[in-house]
């Protein structure tokens, strides 16, 4: 983000950009490898902070989406073919980045008769095999429904099945055009009962779109019903003036506040916060299950409200 775009954000979104030999280290290592990290180009906040503690999210499938959404800065166009050494470049890095948990996401492609979900799996499958990770997630696009997709995906076992909703229901004719709120609310019903419980899912929604205040309790209502262990909430920041304008910029506190409702409705895990995104953080989420479990079987043992 340039220093004339920083201007005009409120103080709590204005923060250092560390520099160190960490981070460096990671942007020479996924070039060796050719890989990609969705941090670059969905222009992070967070990306700097992440790579100098050595964290990132690998982005697989090309770096050209077939979707047009109207909050998101990755390139949109004809996707290149689907690289079938891509799996395994991704856990070499991750192997050579000493990674204990991996993300992974991607763009969408329609163009795929799956969707790219096989290549989710053979990802998910080759950094299990070949590095000693504790846990993997995924951040899925809706496959355009397709179960049979998502069947592939929930068979490689990952710890986290990620789908964002990303708004609520009334702004997703102009925000995800090419999308659907109840879609996104059936995969993630659907991600649940074909693990049987046995996976944990996430989703998250960014606010400043013009969303209201019952708008996003209704959205994480609506989350709970699915299901959905996880949820993340941050603050929308346009990429640039072609896409969509922030309406508003939310206050902690009012990150704070809904934090408090989605625990207090259930959820395993909340990460709530202005710079919060889908996948920072995601770690420690996923972890914060383990003390839960922990709890629910009256091990001596205590969560802490999640700082991010």
């Amino acid at each position: 983000m340039s220093a004339r775009a920083e201007q005009g954000l409120p103080p709590w979104l204005r923060r250092q950009v560390p520099r160190g030999e960490v981070a460096q280290r990671v942007n020479k290592v996924l070039h060796r490898w050719r890989v990609k990290a969705v941090c670059h180009s969905a222009l992070c906040p967070n990306q700097h902070e992440c790579f100098s503690q050595g964290r990132l999210t690998f982005m697989i499938l090309g770096d050209k989406c077939t979707r047009h959404c109207a909050f998101c800065n990755v390139s949109k166009g004809k996707p290149a073919p689907v690289d079938a050494s891509e799996p395994e470049r991704i856990a070499a890095a991750a192997k050579e980045l000493a990674l204990s948990y991996v993300v992974i996401t991607s763009v969408t492609r329609d163009d795929l008769a799956d969707g790219g979900a096989k290549h989710f799996a053979r990802t998910v499958g080759a950094v299990r095999k070949f590095t000693p990770i504790e846990g993997v997630e995924v951040l899925i696009p809706d496959f355009q429904g397709l179960v049979s997709s998502l069947e592939v995906v929930i068979e490689a076992r990952p710890s986290v099945l990620n789908h964002n909703v990303e708004t609520v229901e009334r702004l997703h004719p102009a925000i995800r055009p090419q999308a659907s709120y109840q879609r996104s609310l059936e995969v993630l019903r659907q991600a649940k009962s074909l693990a049987k419980q046995a996976s944990l899912t996430k989703s998250g929604l960014m606010l400043g779109l013009g969303e209201t205040y019952a708008e996003v309790v209704g959205v994480m209502e609506d989350l709970r019903a699915a299901g959905c262990d996880f949820l993340t909430i941050g603050q929308y920041l346009s990429p640039s003036p072609k896409h969509h304008r922030v309406v508003r910029y939310v206050p902690p506190e009012e990150f704070g506040h809904y934090q408090i409702i989605g625990q207090r409705m259930g959820f395993r895990g909340v990460a709530s916060g202005p710079l919060v995104r889908s996948s920072f953080g995601a770690q420690k989420l996923w972890e914060s299950a383990a003390f839960k479990t922990l709890q629910d079987e009256g091990v001596g043992v205590t969560a802490q409200l999640m700082n991010f």
